[in-house]
């Protein structure tokens, strides 16, 4: 099976700061693939690279087997990969339907409506809040509201960005238990995520970063287990 994304050997740059050192891994079809590290590992700066948004100096980015070098941020999105951004980035002066309808903007053709009602079975409280300014919601229903938005986009591959940043626990225990859904329902998912403990419980496989560096890999359970990730990441 073709890997869905696959990242050969990136080298990103802040500068003079070196932030990304030589990560190479992939994504397949239908996996949830998390990385994890601490604050600073380089996890969001893999992911604003892979959507565009920063450049590598060196290696190659390839998403469903085509090359996403020099390919402009907005065209990735329209080829179908999604990123849910750290700290959400919803249109706080729109309502949350309208909100939703921007995710549809690259594409063309129906079934909006129909994609609409699927974000609102995933998200009922999205539904009770559409006429509502987004800039009124609780953080967590904001960030119900950028996953439904991503997913308004059709995404072949939905990439988040830190979901359970800033929520109270039974919020990330929701948004959790939606990722699971969504994986359940054949969507393929990149997580970035610094509660490794609830990104490893829903991933198939996971990577650590350590300053800029993949220093380990495994399934999920696996990574769970390790002492080494236990006593480092996980408070055992």
């Amino acid at each position: 099976m073709e890997p869905i994304l696959k990242v050969n050997d990136i080298n990103v740059y802040y500068g003079a700061i070196h932030a990304i050192k030589g990560i190479s891994f992939e994504v397949n079809p239908g996996e949830i693939v998390t990385l994890i590290g601490a604050n600073g590992a380089g996890k969001s700066t893999t992911l604003q690279t892979v959507s565009g948004l920063l450049h590598s100096r060196t290696g190659s980015i390839e998403f469903l087997g085509e090359n996403l070098s020099g390919v402009p941020a907005h065209k990735i999105v329209a080829r179908g990969l999604a990123q849910v951004p750290e700290g959400r980035r919803i249109f706080l002066q729109m309502t949350v339907e309208e909100n939703l309808e921007m995710g549809a903007y690259t594409r063309s053709g129906g079934d909006i409506d129909a994609d609409m009602e699927k974000v609102y079975n995933y998200f009922p409280r999205l539904m009770e809040r559409r006429r509502q300014i987004a800039g009124t919601l609780s953080g967590g229903e904001q960030q119900m509201l950028a996953m439904g938005r991503a997913l308004m986009s059709r995404p072949k591959l939905l990439m988040l960005d830190e979901p359970s940043m800033g929520l109270a626990p039974i919020l990330v225990e929701q948004i959790f238990e939606i990722i699971q859904a969504l994986h359940k329902a054949g969507t393929t998912i990149l997580l970035v995520e610094q509660n490794a403990q609830a990104a490893l419980s829903v991933a198939d496989r996971g990577y650590v970063l350590e300053t800029g560096k993949i220093v380990t890999s495994g399934t999920g359970a696996e990574l769970l287990a390790s002492p080494e990730i236990k006593r480092a990441y996980l408070g055992g």
